[in-house]
């Protein structure tokens, strides 16, 4: 079940109700690194010894500031803490190559978060009260739509106040389940993400590339000149250096938030118009080695893309498929010729069958019928189990059917097909 995030900015409060928040932020930290700590000098720690251990915590008179964060805010940070050894462990499990993930220290904590209490809402959801040990006091709720009105308190499970460089903002965990009704377009599509276009579908339409980084660089050059002069100075701690230091962070906020805007609309549209959509599994970690266009790359948001493009896949309930990006460029999508090309050849010309493509939508088509190959459906192929490779398909019983259009619609609005499912069952063909 998808649970629903609602933020909104915590406004009208006084410097002292900040520096309380940024004192409870800080707790957080220090219980959150106690945690990892106990966890490297103990053997065989459990998840439930690290919530025995913010109860210690609380009653040490050496640290007599942790009993004032609210018990299950304490609760949290130890969570997180056993979240990153969670993930050490899965990654030694696994023989993940490369660095494994030890557990961290935090220095910069910029969040903490409580559960079902430490906070009391307003009946009209504009205003919340921080009730734990810091007190620090009712501050109005902003938010651009009045969305948290429309939820009982009992669906909201956690609260998170997280700092950023224009202010302070709480994050609203509600348990709703959120479905959309998706109208069958009879349309399918495949993806290709690039840096010349932005994404390129099989039928050769193109999304232009915003570039949001490259356009605020001038901004960004001016501004970090401006906070280099102020350190050369040694006025590191001075009120100028502090403020020049946040313009540099406000103009990457601004810019983070423009891509994640701009891919939102993007997913969602592309959602919308197709009842099956296929990308490529890129490894965005890999790709950026290349320092040449590692910024170009990351400016992009191809990672961030693909996560909303599920997201919404889910939410509309439509076959969403990645497939491994092998030779998708290089192939020829009408012959299946194998056609080498550098970066720089923007044009796929294929000697074999002469055809003439955009390198793009080339790869776009045969990133199409990867995901068809996968999924098991060929729009002219006969109903009949085939043996397939697990590794490559993700399940050893898969069924290949027959399926047109209006067949793959009716699955997907049956709900026999679906963003989740890999494998489609002999008693729903």
């Amino acid at each position: 079940m998808l649970m629903l995030v609602v933020e909104a900015k915590l406004k009208n409060g006084t410097p002292e109700q900040y520096a309380l928040i940024d004192d409870a932020i800080k707790t957080g930290q220090f219980v959150r690194n106690k945690c990892v700590k106990y966890w490297i000098d103990k053997k065989g720690v459990t998840r439930n010894d690290l919530q025995k251990l913010c109860s210690i915590l609380a009653k040490d008179k050496e640290t007599p500031w942790v009993k004032k964060l609210n018990s299950q805010a304490r609760q949290s940070s130890a969570d997180r803490a056993w979240q990153s050894i969670q993930r050490f462990y899965t990654n030694c499990r696994e023989n993940k190559r490369g660095k494994k993930g030890f557990p961290k220290f935090k220095k910069h904590s910029r969040s903490i978060e409580y559960k079902q209490t430490g906070y009391k809402l307003s009946d009209d959801r504009r205003k919340i009260t921080f009730t734990d040990g810091f007190q620090a006091g009712t501050m109005d709720l902003w938010c651009s739509n009045k969305t948290l009105v429309y939820y009982a308190s009992q669906q909201i499970k956690r609260v998170r106040i997280v700092k950023r460089a224009d202010g302070y903002y709480c994050q609203f965990l509600i348990d709703y389940e959120r479905k959309e009704n998706h109208e069958p377009t009879g349309k399918i599509t495949g993806i290709d993400v690039g840096l010349k276009e932005f994404s390129t579908d099989a039928q050769g339409n193109t999304v232009h590339n915003p570039r949001y980084l490259r356009k605020a660089e001038k901004r960004l050059k001016k501004a970090q000149r401006r906070l280099s002069k102020k350190h050369r100075k040694g006025n590191k701690q001075s009120n100028n250096y502090h403020k020049k230091r946040q313009k540099v962070a406000q103009i990457h906020l601004k810019v983070s938030r423009q891509r994640k805007d701009f891919v939102i609309k993007t997913a969602k549209a592309l959602v919308q118009s197709n009842d099956l959509v296929v990308y490529e599994a890129l490894k965005i970690r890999n790709l950026v080695k290349n320092h040449k266009l590692a910024k170009s790359i990351s400016d992009a948001s191809w990672y961030q893309f693909t996560e909303w493009v599920n997201y919404y896949a889910k939410i509309y309930r439509i076959v969403c498929v990645a497939v491994p990006p092998h030779f998708t460029t290089q192939d020829c999508s009408v012959c299946g010729a194998r056609v080498e090309k550098t970066l720089s050849t923007r044009t796929h010309q294929c000697p074999n069958c002469k055809t003439v493509l955009d390198r793009d939508h080339n790869a776009a088509i045969n990133i199409l019928k990867k995901g068809l190959q996968y999924l098991g459906i060929y729009l002219n192929g006969t109903v009949g189990h085939i043996g397939t490779d697990p590794k490559a398909c993700g399940e050893s019983d898969l069924w290949f059917f027959n399926c047109e259009i209006e067949e793959l619609s009716r699955l997907i609005e049956a709900g026999i097909c679906n963003s989740d499912v890999q494998r489609i069952p002999r008693h729903n063909l």
